[in-house]
């Protein structure tokens, strides 16, 4: 109970800090007044806690919601980041790697999911035959909700 009350506390710790400094309206960092930075804060937290606890089940959680702040800031800001959906396949592998470090669990999803994400991202550039995946994707990419409304249909339905 200890290690989770730890963990609120540095997420009430972090976010205090950051509304503080919203508040506060200084001029060179209201740049960083944006979700992106929120779940910067709300990551960095996690992986505060889980270091300093010694308890790495929450290793996987805070580096995804970091990474995913990362993503989402540095795609606005830098116009070189890539602003592909392969990053959603490889930003959870990466988390899934660095969880494993500590926690020995996790390689095969996070070698797989690294692997396709770098696959997706960097094959339209220097695979061109593999065009037509490319195109069968972005089909798939309209209709991707229709899937989760038949499995969830499918979720329900089942006894």
């Amino acid at each position: 109970m200890k290690k989770q009350n730890s963990l609120l506390g540095y997420l009430l710790l972090a976010l205090g800090i950051y509304y503080l400094l919203q508040q506060i309206q200084l001029p060179f960092l209201s740049e960083y007044s944006s979700w992106p930075t929120l779940l910067i804060i709300i990551g960095l937290a996690f992986l505060f806690h889980s270091y300093v606890t010694k308890d790495y089940s929450f290793l996987f959680t805070g580096v995804l919601i970091l990474e995913l702040g990362i993503h989402f800031y540095a795609r606005k800001q830098l116009s070189i980041w890539p602003d592909h959906w392969g990053m959603y396949l490889l930003l959870p592998g990466i988390a899934f790697l660095i969880s494993h470090q500590k926690n020995k669990s996790g390689l095969i999803p996070g070698l797989i999911l690294v692997g396709s994400g770098l696959f997706v991202i960097i094959s339209p550039m220097y695979l061109p035959w593999l065009n037509g995946i490319q195109e069968v994707f972005h089909f798939l990419e309209k209709f991707w909700p229709l899937v989760l409304i038949v499995y969830g249909v499918l979720l329900i339905k089942k006894k």
